[in-house]
């Protein structure tokens, strides 16, 4: 990898004259001047505050999705190739794989749970991106060195472009029916992430961008399989490939983004236009945060298991005992028609995940929904499969399956006739009321704990705190090899080095 790495940056300096004043004839090319011309000064201190806590949970849901069924079967594909540059997988110190396959088995463990962030129009952002910069941050040369803030500038323009392609479609802003979109515009992100990490020219950015869309899409009736968690690993692979294959000079349609038949086949009602000056842009990441998730299921679940904990409260006696189930008679959810939600029996984890009548019944039995709620003897207890049988969809006809306005009212009625309601309209960790900085460490902690020592966790904790100033991105990567014994997290921690100066905001 080296081999095509180290000549094409030689060759890349010559291109950076390209004048930054070129005329764009589309919004293919409008797309590629932004990537190819967005500076780390253009980056403000509120997107780089939010990003790094993407970062930090995208980190902490990958390791912990490292234990998963679904990434070893996905480990043990990916051995099958070798290179003579490797890429580290998260958490596993003896074992390497070239860097696309890498940012495989990494994007694919950080979706693995359904734990990881969520953007509206809907799209996991975080998961196609951060995979490609950690893979490639080994695989570059040492000279010039890539720092924090280059590694944190790429990341929100793969974060940038992901959003500015959903925007372009009225239908992206519901809950999708017919692609995954971390698919689709997350192997853009990929490909526009890798691009301005590597330097490529305007000219080559367009060009990734093109490829890209050759490899982007994927149907979402694999979703609550063990094929979904692929899509995310998928858009960070091909957007690499694709940007690799840019660099050897593969050629695309020069208006890929401006055309019904290039990416607007994704969407039924696309309609795209230019992006603003460099001079007036504003990062979208700026204008809206994130939801980070508190339990690992489909975002429309956390209305609902917000909704049952609150009507729970009037099901616990005065002795502090739960009600019996059988004092139930029905359990109405009045929640958006979102049909691969709408699972009424799961009999798999990835099915739950994906149920909004099970994540019900688990928050009404448990008074929480957590990692092992989606467990088999967890799934499978008989009181969740008399609960499940009492469950009731009604699809309010203002309640639009929109992440951005749907809502949850549950309706419990009892055996003599008492109903109790309650309703959710947003709940902790939704982008209107994001967890809290020392909440979103506490997830970090406890998933990446299942994997790393308490030491390399508090490292890694520090760095992606200070990652603007990191002078060296390559230390990130270093600790995510883990597991590290506690005397050698700590001797690792006491190596990283920081910039002094802070970035202008």
């Amino acid at each position: 990898m080296n081999s095509l790495l180290q000549p094409k940056r030689g060759a890349l300096e010559a291109e950076k004259n390209e004048s930054p004043n070129l005329r764009l004839q589309s919004v293919t090319e409008s797309f590629a001047g932004m990537i190819h011309g967005l500076k780390v000064d253009h980056l403000t201190d509120s997107v780089i505050q939010r990003s790094k806590r993407m970062i930090l949970d995208s980190l902490g849901v990958g390791f912990l999705g490292t234990g998963t069924e679904v990434f070893q079967k996905v480990l043990q594909y990916s051995k099958i190739y070798s290179s003579n540059t490797s890429s580290t997988i998260w958490g596993r110190p003896d074992f390497q794989l070239p860097p696309t396959y890498a940012a495989f088995v990494n994007g694919v463990a950080v979706h693995s749970m359904d734990f990881d962030d969520t953007w509206h129009p809907a799209t996991h952002p975080s998961g196609a991106v951060l995979p490609v910069l950690t893979a490639l941050s080994e695989a570059l040369p040492q000279t010039p060195m890539a720092s924090g803030l280059d590694l944190l500038l790429a990341f929100n323009v793969g974060i940038e472009v992901q959003g500015r392609l959903l925007h372009f479609s009225k239908e992206a802003k519901d809950i999708p029916k017919r692609f995954h979109p971390p698919s689709v515009v997350g192997t853009l992100g990929s490909a526009a992430a890798a691009s301005k990490f590597l330097g490529l020219s305007l000219t080559k950015c367009r060009e990734a961008l093109a490829i890209a869309v050759s490899h982007a899409g994927a149907p979402i009736a694999n979703a609550a399989t063990q094929t979904k968690p692929l899509h995310i690993g998928n858009a960070a692979k091909h957007g690499m490939e694709a940007t690799f294959l840019a660099m050897m000079g593969l050629q695309g349609n020069k208006r890929i983004l401006d055309l019904g038949s290039g990416f607007g086949a994704f969407f039924a009602n696309y309609s795209p236009k230019d992006l603003p000056s460099l001079d007036s842009h504003i990062w979208l990441l700026d204008q809206q945060d994130v939801a980070f998730k508190s339990f690992p299921a489909h975002l429309a679940t956390h209305w609902v298991a917000d909704a049952a904990a609150a009507v729970r409260k009037h099901l616990v006696t005065s002795e502090g005992t739960l009600l019996p189930a059988d004092h139930i008679e029905r359990i109405v959810l009045r929640i958006p028609d979102v049909q691969y939600v709408n699972r009424p029996f799961p009999d798999s984890e990835h099915e739950a995940r994906h149920s909004f009548q099970y994540v019900a019944c688990a928050m009404l039995l448990d008074g929480s929904v957590t990692v092992p709620s989606f467990q088999s003897q967890g799934i499978n207890r008989p009181q969740v499969r008399e609960l499940l049988e009492k469950v009731v969809l009604e699809h309010p006809p203002d309640n639009l399956p929109s992440f951005n306005t749907l809502y949850c009212e549950i309706s419990i009625t009892l055996k003599d006739g008492t109903t109790f309601t309650e309703r959710s309209d947003t709940f902790y960790g939704h982008w209107r009321k994001p967890l809290s900085q020392e909440d979103l460490q506490k997830k970090f902690r406890t998933n990446a704990s299942k994997i790393l020592c308490r030491d390399t966790v508090e490292s890694l904790l520090k760095v992606v705190e200070r990652l603007e100033d990191l002078e060296d991105c390559s230390m990130l990567t270093t600790l995510l090899k883990g597991p590290y014994a506690q005397e050698e997290a700590s001797k690792l921690s006491g190596m990283v080095s920081f910039h002094r100066t802070t970035l202008p905001i």
